[in-house]
């Protein structure tokens, strides 16, 4: 058997040379995306310095609520930088058979960091953060998050709501985990796992694929670039299969062509297939 580099599947701004570049150019975009008509900023869902999100407000709303979280290895990473892809999914059409605007509020919120907090305490801010912003909107929303997003995307869809009071049971249908990582075991060999600080127990109990399965006719698609490693379309596959074998709608999209970062610039491209993925999955909950 041939021993996985698990620092090297895992450590993507080693991996992809053309990070500086990619971070440079989001942050212009995010940058102009934050003076833009429509944007409710800092809005705060706790005490905590982090417990912040930004509003971006479709001109007229025709499709659901959208909640996108960002990655970083849940130790690093702002909402402030996704500024752009919350500003294009409000504003912008989804192609020539979906209508001019795609009609979709879109909220960004932070969450505390690692070493700080534990990955389960993230998990439980960001179901506080839902329940906030249903009470403010009474809109179910459509999770999407990216890396450690997509595994916080994945917990917060397989959240027991019964247990969270003033939100329904049904309060997340769907989920877009892009890029996710869903069992947490092979990250206790990375450098990530000094601020993650996990044990075999811990980080068993922080992974989605090893809970009980969102209720049946929920849904999760799983997407992944291209050109990502093994072990994330690994992650992805094997959270589709358990949790389409237990009735979970799951689907499994590769996206040609995209890494680790670029993948997300498909959320800012209303012609691509994962912008119309997430279009459509916003319609049905709105």
């Amino acid at each position: 058997m041939i021993a996985i580099d698990y620092e090297a599947e895992y450590n993507n701004r080693l991996r992809v040379t053309e990070y500086p570049a990619i971070l440079a150019r989001w942050q212009a975009a995010a940058t102009v995306a934050r003076q833009a008509a429509g944007a409710e900023l800092d809005q705060a869902y706790g005490a905590g310095e982090r417990q912040r999100y930004d509003l971006f407000r479709a001109a007229e709303r025709t499709a659901g609520l959208v909640v996108f979280i960002h990655g970083g290895y849940w130790q690093l990473g702002e909402r402030q930088l996704y500024s752009a892809l919350g500003h294009a999914l409000a504003t912008a059409g989804a192609g020539a058979d979906a209508g001019a605007d795609a009609g979709i509020d879109v909220a960004v919120p932070s969450y505390s960091l690692c070493p700080a907090v534990s990955v389960m305490q993230i998990v439980d801010e960001l179901r506080r953060c839902l329940a906030v912003l249903w009470a403010r909107t009474q809109q179910r929303p459509v999770v999407i998050g990216h890396s450690a997003g997509g595994h916080l995307t994945a917990a917060l869809l397989a959240t027991d709501w019964r247990a969270v009071p003033g939100v329904p049971a049904d309060l997340v249908r769907a989920g877009l985990a892009i890029s996710g990582v869903f069992e947490l075991a092979p990250l206790l060999a990375t450098s990530f796992n000094a601020a993650l600080r996990l044990d075999p127990a811990t980080a068993a109990a922080a992974s989605p694929l090893y809970w009980p399965p969102p209720p049946r006719g929920r849904t999760l698609v799983a997407a992944v670039g291209a050109d990502e490693t093994r072990e994330f379309h690994r992650q992805s596959l094997r959270l589709v299969e358990s949790w389409g074998g237990a009735g979970v709608e799951t689907e499994y999209l590769p996206v040609a062509g995209r890494n680790h970062f670029t993948i997300l610039d498909e959320l800012t491209d209303p012609g691509s297939a994962l912008f119309g993925r997430v279009v459509s999955l916003a319609r049905l909950a709105g």
